[in-house]
């Protein structure tokens, strides 16, 4: 059974930090490319990072380059984002993806960035 399980989220002032982590179960972790998404209330679930398998290469959404850190531990099938200098706007459902062929999803981790 395919599992992703995500954690790290919650209330966080402006200026915080905040990491998320999701762990895989149920599939070649080290086969995937894993991605973090975010939907904010009313608007589209976008792209926010995402690292690739083997080579590591890594990809973040420009509102959160020099802020957000994506990274992987195949050994423990987990993947990380680190997210500094929080903004009210990065407040959102923050989802971890897991594709290679197929998609999977994990059920969504709130992040509310408030004062």
């Amino acid at each position: 059974q395919v599992q992703l399980v995500e954690s790290g989220g919650g209330l966080v002032r402006p200026g915080g930090s905040l990491r998320l982590s999701c762990v895989a179960s149920g599939f070649d972790f080290n086969r995937y490319r894993m991605s973090w998404y975010r939907q904010a209330p009313g608007k589209e679930r976008e792209l926010v990072a995402s690292i690739m398998s083997a080579e590591r290469s890594t990809n973040i959404i420009d509102a959160g380059k020099g802020r957000f850190t994506i990274s992987r531990n195949n050994p423990k099938n987990t993947v990380y984002l680190q997210m500094n200098s929080l903004k009210p706007e990065d407040t959102a459902v923050y989802y971890c993806n897991a594709q290679y062929g197929l998609d999977f999803w994990g059920q969504g981790n709130p992040v509310t960035v408030s004062s």
